[in-house]
């Protein structure tokens, strides 16, 4: 089976994740949004919860590509560590953006934040260990975090004042250094967190395995076999272990890549079953510069808020107009949605200039 076919539908699930991300990201107004395309407040699972698992899902299958001829050294060590190192940085700057914040309140953690820190470690455990030992090392690495969010929590483990994830969050950086959106200073992306996360990296480079092994049918197959397989196990887990995006739960993660095996699944049929990639060009467009556009996206949705217009600022005023024609929540949802199309054109015309921008 040629990899290129394989890679084909993994970089249309990578366009699919930046996209989702600007839909869920840009409302015209947080006050108007359908509940779906709002993350779970705490326990649960709503559509915008599986964005994220889907880029460190993407960043594993393209690590497959990147590492698998690679081997355990120090060039190679230092590699991942500069690209980590980078992806760290650039979180933490755009926490920063516009500049404003004193350093003493600066936010650490975030989404690239934590896809940096689950690209190194994931990186290294995939160079150390051989891919058939992936579902066990992910298995134990989940029963190593429940186990610390159970010896370490308070007798309410999985509640937002008493988890273990807070802990060491507050112990380590302090309470001015974490999103406050919950109310408490509490990070979503915190550290003790983003083991488990690690799982969801791991996940994507062990369906790259699976799919370079296989025909097409037969890896479409696998994947939805797969995928029934953690949905079971998530359904299960979920007994025991609430699903939860905030604590990266394990039954979260069960679940999310269940989710992102059946999406794949969906693509790869789609792609090389019944030979449709011309369906699927959209979201490769859209895939091939995810960083640049992510961060692009953030830039433009921070500097809108700050530019004046009509004693209000441009991304509020730009809403209102829409306001003026549709309902509120549907008003909120066609300014997110004319976003996606805005930032997939500027990636269609680095596209066709060939325009790859990596770190």
């Amino acid at each position: 089976m040629q990899s290129s076919t394989r890679f084909y539908a993994l970089d249309a699930l990578r366009g699919l994740a930046i996209a989702l991300m600007i839909l869920v990201n840009t409302p015209g107004s947080w006050q108007h949004v359908y509940s779906p395309l709002l993350h779970a407040r705490w326990d649960g699972f709503t559509f915008a919860d599986i964005v994220f698992p889907a880029f460190l899902f993407v960043v594993g299958a393209a690590m497959f590509y990147s590492l698998r001829h690679a081997e355990l050294n120090m060039a190679t060590l230092a590699r991942i560590a500069k690209r980590s190192a980078l992806l760290f940085g650039i979180g933490m700057l755009l926490n920063w953006f516009p500049f404003t914040t004193a350093l003493a309140e600066l936010r650490i953690f975030g989404v690239l934040q934590r896809i940096a820190l689950c690209y190194a470690v994931a990186a290294v455990l995939v160079l150390l260990l051989k891919g058939r030992y992936l579902p066990v090392l992910a298995g134990s690495i989940l029963l190593l975090y429940w186990g610390l969010l159970l010896g370490f929590g308070s007798t309410e483990p999985y509640s937002l004042s008493g988890n273990a994830v807070l802990q060491l969050d507050l112990y380590l950086l302090g309470g001015a250094h974490l999103y406050q959106g919950f109310g408490i200073a509490f990070d979503p992306e915190g550290l003790l967190s983003s083991l488990p996360a690690v799982v969801s990296v791991l996940a994507g480079y062990y369906a790259a395995a699976q799919l370079k092994m296989r025909s097409a049918p037969a890896g479409a197959l696998w994947l939805l076999n797969a995928a029934l397989v953690l949905l079971l196990a998530a359904w299960l887990c979920s007994m025991f272990w609430p699903v939860n995006k905030a604590l990266w739960s394990g039954s979260y993660v069960l679940l999310s890549v269940a989710i992102l095996l059946l999406i794949l699944a969906a693509l790869v049929w789609l792609c090389d079953v019944r030979h449709r990639r011309t369906l699927l060009q959209p979201l490769i467009v859209y895939g091939s510069n995810p960083l640049f556009i992510y961060i692009l996206a953030w830039l433009w949705a921070v500097s809108a808020a700050l530019i004046p217009v009509a004693g209000s600022n441009l991304y509020q005023y730009s809403f209102e107009l829409l306001a003026q024609v549709f309902a509120p929540k549907a008003a909120s949802l066609l300014f997110a949605l004319l976003h996606v199309v805005w930032f997939w054109w500027l990636s269609l015309l680095l596209y066709r200039r060939n325009i790859i921008i990596k770190l």
